[in-house]
C-alpha cells in the first residue's frame, strides 16, 4: 500500500534534496519502521489517513523497544519529513506531525581543548620523521578551519587557494563551502608539499588528494583518529580526544572570542542554526571569569 508513496519519498530525497545515499536510506528505514508497525497493530492506513494519535501510538512503540532517545528523536525526524513530502506532493492535506514531540536529548558535548592544549599536541609532534611534518600541517588545517575528519581526507589541492587564504570543503550531502584558513596552516602546508609530498610515490586515483600516507593513498579516518589519540597521551593530556575534539574547539574558540555565530555556522558548514548553537558551550571557568569581571554584584569592589 505504502510502496507508491516510498518510491515517491525516494525520489524526492534523491532529486530535489540532493541527500547522500545513506542519508536517503536512513530516511526510508525510518518510513519502513512506520509501515511495519502499522501492519503488526493491523491499522493499515495510508498516509493521509493517519492522524496524530497513530504516530503517537507509534512512538511509543518505538520507545517500548528500547531504542536510545537519540535514534528515536532521529526516526521521528525521518517521519516528519515524509509528511512534508506528502504536503507538497497533496498526497495529504494535513500534517499529523506537526505536534508529534520527539524525546528531549541531552547535548553530550566533547571535551574541548583550550588554545595551550592544542600547542602541546603540536609540540608532541615528530618533526624529524616525514610523517611528523605531515602530521603538523594536518593538526593546523583541522583547527585553522574548524573541518570534519572527512572533510580533511578529501582536501583536495585543486580546492586550496592559499593566495587568498581560503580554501573549499565538500562537506556533508557533497555541499561545497569557502572556509578561511590561517597563516600557519597555510606555512606548513606549503612545508609538507615542498619537503615530504613532493618525494612520495602517488597511487594512481589520488593525485589531487593533500595529505597522503607512505604508500602514496589517502589517510584514512581511524588513523586521523589514532595520530591525535597518540599525541594527546604524549603531550599528556588525558580527555578524551577524537578529531572532532579540534573541530570543536575551533568552534567554541570563536564564540568565546565573540565570533557571530551565523558567521561560525558558515564556517563549519552547518544547514540549521540550532546544530550550531551546541557548540556555543562555554568551559564553566571562562563564565565564571567572564561574570566576576562584568558583573557589579561580582566585582572587587563588592568584597
Amino acid at each position: 500500500m505504502w510502496e507508491p508513496y516510498k518510491k515517491g519519498f525516494k525520489a524526492f530525497l534523491q532529486l530535489e534534496k540532493s541527500l547522500s545515499d545513506n542519508t536517503v536510506e536512513a530516511y526510508l528505514r525510518d518510513v519502513e519502521k512506520l509501515t511495519n508497525y502499522l501492519q503488526s497493530s493491523k491499522q493499515l492506513l495510508r498516509p493521509e489517513e493517519l492522524e496524530l494519535k497513530q504516530l503517537q501510538g507509534f512512538v511509543r512503540f518505538v520507545h517500548e523497544l528500547g531504542i536510545s532517545a537519540t535514534s528515536q528523536a532521529r526516526i521521528i525526524s525521518g517521519i516528519k519529513a515524509f509528511y512534508k513530502y506528502c504536503l507538497l506532493e497533496n498526497i495529504s492535506k494535513t500534517d499529523p506531525t506537526l505536534l508529534l514531540e520527539a524525546p528531549k536529548l541531552k547535548r553530550a558535548l566533547p571535551d574541548t581543548l583550550s588554545f595551550e592544549e592544542i600547542e602541546l599536541i603540536i609540540e608532541a609532534i615528530d618533526h624529524s620523521k616525514p610523517e611528523g611534518q605531515r602530521n603538523r600541517a594536518i593538526i593546523e588545517t583541522m583547527y585553522s578551519c574548524g573541518l570534519r575528519v572527512s572533510e580533511l581526507v578529501n582536501l583536495c589541492i585543486s580546492n586550496l587557494y592559499l593566495d587568498t587564504g581560503f580554501i573549499k570543503v565538500i562537506g556533508k550531502g557533497d555541499k561545497e563551502r569557502l572556509v578561511p584558513i590561517g597563516r600557519r596552516a597555510i606555512k606548513h602546508i606549503g612545508i609538507y608539499r615542498k619537503n615530504i609530498r613532493s618525494h612520495i610515490t602517488i597511487q594512481k586515483g589520488n593525485e589531487d588528494i593533500l595529505f597522503l600516507n607512505r604508500r602514496g593513498s589517502r589517510l584514512s579516518r581511524v588513523m586521523i583518529f589514532l595520530m591525535l589519540k597518540e599525541l594527546a597521551a604524549a603531550a599528556g593530556i588525558r580527555k578524551n580526544i577524537s578529531p572532532h575534539t579540534l573541530r570543536h574547539s575551533f568552534a567554541t574558540h570563536l564564540v568565546e572570542g565573540g565570533a557571530d555565530l551565523r558567521a561560525v555556522q558558515e564556517m563549519l558548514g552547518h544547514e540549521s542554526i540550532t546544530t550550531t548553537e551546541i557548540y556555543t558551550h562555554l568551559d564553566r571557568e571562562f563564565l565564571r571569569k567572564t561574570l566576576h569581571a562584568y558583573h557589579p554584584a561580582f566585582g572587587d569592589k563588592n568584597k
